[in-house]
């Protein structure tokens, strides 16, 4: 589904920016597969990341690509309950995790000597209109 939220991204300068961010996740009929898509922009610094994911028997695999910088890899981790917790390794490292909790979702990102050393995003899920 559609989500929209803000939060902090924090520069491999130390600067401190609010961030704004829309992502989509669609999941495939057997619920194993996730296509996703999470574009922010802050005033100074915006990425457009991508990624297909497997989950199987909790374990989570695939491939991400960031449009902006072009930069991509693979993705690595386990999904449990209500977390996902991945590893993303290619041109860049990252660690990437996502709790969700009803229509509210919560999404940290760490990659340390990377130009977005962190980033920390509070995303609400969008809710359609009734007709």
């Amino acid at each position: 589904g559609a989500w929209s939220g803000t939060g902090t991204i924090t520069l491999a300068s130390g600067v401190k920016e609010q961030i704004r961010c829309r992502a989509n996740n669609n999941v495939d009929g057997s619920g194993a597969n996730l296509v996703l898509a999470l574009r922010c922009a802050s005033d100074s610094y915006k990425f457009d990341l991508q990624g297909n994911v497997t989950h199987n028997a909790g374990a989570v695999s695939g491939t991400w690509a960031e449009l902006t910088h072009r930069v991509g890899g693979t993705i690595t981790g386990s999904a449990n309950a209500n977390r996902v917790s991945v590893r993303v390794e290619g041109t860049i490292a990252a660690m990437l995790a996502v709790t969700t909790k009803g229509n509210q979702q919560q999404i940290s990102i760490e990659s340390p000597g990377s130009e977005m050393s962190e980033v920390a995003i509070s995303m609400n899920r969008a809710v359609s209109a009734s007709r």
